[in-house]
């Protein structure tokens, strides 16, 4: 039993170095975008609070993957495997393209599509909890930033209160902006590692027999195996997606690094521990990169750079790979009797 074990499990790995890749974004490219980080500490801090955020605040959302869209018992080697290859292709596929996916809905759409053969689906959790999360978080993101940039924010810089030259330049703030974006990897820690060890947790209680009293103890061991390898993808794939978030959308003030952090990563944090509902952290930080931009550029400018159309065609293109890829494989799974 412990040798077909191994091929969801690598295929997890797989998995997380590509959300590595795509988590970067997020997290660090607001600190990028300000000039306060070098690219080559990036990895070894997102590794490092990616771990924590999912040891410390990831069982809730582990659990909507693993349990709350397709019953335990359906979780065989084979799905586990097809879900998780499902996922890395359409986030490899993105992060070879350099725009930041959402790996969240990647997920919920490859752990739909075995849902919908099986006739196993729990639409309600779906259409009920995760879907309107997903419109809801990024619009809050965008309008909340844009907000602060408009009526706080560029008022006081008219008004002459700048942010002195000798302030701006010191560690104190570059410290900040550090903190928030470690911050945002924490939230990516409590909310994405889960797409990958929720399924590998439901799989040992299925298929290796593991106590379903022990669902928390499981899914601590697959998280110490899997997280690590998120600052693997880091360093793979990272400072391609963070280029393009961090300088390519809108050139960012250290203030405004700060707040595009805060926001997105306190909306995820919350949809993790509340809800424990798979959110997109890459949409919640593009949302707020966009409310910062169109405080400072308007409407018209920053929605006619080419970044942000490619990054709208991703997010619509990547879970339909993933949807689409995941059918396709229990479908021949199931026709040809292949089995992991």
């Amino acid at each position: 039993m412990l040798i077909p074990f191994l091929i969801p499990f690598l295929v997890a790995i797989f998995l997380a170095i590509n959300m590595g890749g795509s988590g970067t974004a997020p997290a660090f490219s607001a600190a990028y975008g300000a000039n306060v980080l070098k690219k080559s500490l990036i990895p070894g801090l997102f590794g490092l609070m990616v771990f924590a955020g999912a040891i410390l605040g990831g069982e809730q959302t582990a659990k909507t993957i693993g349990k709350g869209l397709l019953a335990p018992e359906m979780m065989t080697f084979t799905v586990v495997s097809v879900i998780l290859f499902s996922i890395a292709i359409s986030l490899l596929i993105a992060n070879i393209m350099g725009i930041p996916a959402s790996t969240s809905q990647s997920t919920v759409l490859a752990v739909v599509a075995p849902a919908i053969y099986y006739h196993s689906f729990n639409s309600d959790k779906l259409f009920y909890e995760i879907i309107p999360t997903w419109f809801v978080m990024p619009i809050a993101a965008f309008v909340l930033a844009f907000l602060i940039g408009k009526y706080i924010y560029k008022p006081i810089r008219k008004r002459g209160y700048t942010i002195s030259k000798k302030w701006n330049e010191s560690p104190m703030l570059k410290a900040l902006i550090i903190i928030m974006s470690m911050y945002v990897a924490f939230s990516i820690g409590s909310n994405n590692v889960a797409n990958a060890v929720g399924p590998l947790a439901s799989l040992s209680i299925n298929e290796l027999g593991v106590s379903t009293q022990h669902y928390p103890h499981v899914l601590i061991l697959a998280t110490l195996i899997v997280a690590p390898c998120f600052s693997i993808g880091s360093s793979l794939f990272g400072h391609k997606v963070a280029e393009n978030t961090g300088k390519e959308i809108v050139l960012f003030g250290r203030l405004e690094a700060v707040i595009i952090a805060f926001l997105s990563a306190s909306l995820l944090l919350s949809a993790s521990l509340f809800k424990g509902i798979p959110t997109s952290l890459v949409q919640l930080n593009v949302g707020a990169i966009l409310g910062i931009g169109v405080a400072k550029l308007g409407f018209k400018n920053i929605f006619r750079k080419t970044e942000v159309n490619k990054f709208f065609v991703m997010w619509i293109i990547s879970p339909i790979i993933a949807f689409t890829l995941s059918f396709l494989l229990i479908y021949m799974s199931d026709i040809f009797k292949f089995n992991v």
